[in-house]
């Protein structure tokens, strides 16, 4: 019996997996453009466009990964035209993309974790100034893909999903938010607490690193006096950038990446896109948020 060569085994998978991955990806790419063609021959009219907002940042890590998650947005949904707006700070800024798209029709996303004056404003004002026909989703969250994105962050941050009880009893996390002055914002950030609450089995608190209380020091104090000392920080933030780094630098145990390009997040943009173009007219774009 001759023994088998593992290097030759894993480069054969490897072709065999490239392999695949080429045809599904081509499959995927001509059912999308068959999916405009009818049976007699006559062109579907053509998708809303994707425009997903983000707030911007001076952080240029930030502008990387939103770009790098529109990537993923595009693999999910090969044909699909996806464009990036900010709402400042960095280009594209949101009214030269709307302005780029002349008067078709597109589904504005933001990239923003909860509701807020962004939402409900800002990004309804800019849309209204362009020729555009848009339509403005709900904030992202609150959302079980946030949940199982901030799960896996915290789990590669080096969370134990398999505690004891003594260790169990000691540990708590913060969601760390950017927090916002509308009463809807914390709302929607307590909601996702609890949704990660009850996947860990620990308490998670909400905290805020500007204009909301408690912050996180506070939170990190007020759990302590609890006896819960072995706190992790779960990064509740889209990208990097100083807030996010800001919060982690407290963390006395561990803090989770931001959820920037976790798969989950590209699903979740298209779940939100999807569930905009099929609700009436009417929903208001800080109720379209289940």
């Amino acid at each position: 019996m001759t023994a088998s060569n593992p290097l030759h085994d894993e480069s054969t998978t490897a072709h065999l997996d490239s392999t695949a991955h080429l045809m599904n990806r081509i499959s995927s790419q001509l059912a999308s453009q068959l999916s405009l063609v009818s049976l007699d021959g006559r062109r579907h009219p053509e998708a809303p466009a994707l425009v997903v907002v983000a707030h911007g940042s001076r952080d240029p890590r930030a502008l990387s990964t939103v770009r790098a998650l529109l990537d993923q947005v595009r693999a999910l949904r090969p044909g699909l035209p996806v464009h990036l707006g900010h709402i400042e700070l960095n280009e594209p800024l949101l009214p030269d993309t709307l302005a780029s798209l002349g008067d078709r029709e597109a589904i504005l996303v933001p990239l923003l974790l909860s509701r807020g004056y962004h939402i409900k404003r800002d990004i309804p004002e800019m849309a209204a100034e362009s020729r555009v026909r848009a339509r403005v989703a709900g904030a992202l969250g609150p959302h079980p893909l946030l949940v199982e994105a901030l799960y896996a962050r915290l789990v590669e941050a080096g969370w134990r999903t398999g505690m004891d009880e003594p260790t169990r009893r000691e540990s708590a996390v913060i969601l760390a938010a950017a927090g916002s002055r509308d009463p809807e914002s914390k709302l929607d950030t307590s909601h996702t607490a609890h949704l990660l609450a009850n996947r860990l089995g620990v308490p998670v608190v909400p905290a805020y690193a500007t204009t909301s209380a408690p912050t996180v020091p506070d939170a990190l104090r007020a759990l302590a006096a609890r006896g819960r000392t072995r706190v992790a920080i779960a990064s509740y933030f889209t990208a990097p950038g100083r807030f996010a780094t800001e919060s982690a630098q407290t963390a006395p145990w561990m803090a989770s990446a931001p959820l920037g390009t976790h798969p989950a997040m590209a699903r979740l943009l298209l779940h939100r896109y999807d569930q905009t173009l099929t609700a009436p007219a009417t929903t208001a774009p800080e109720l379209a948020s289940a």
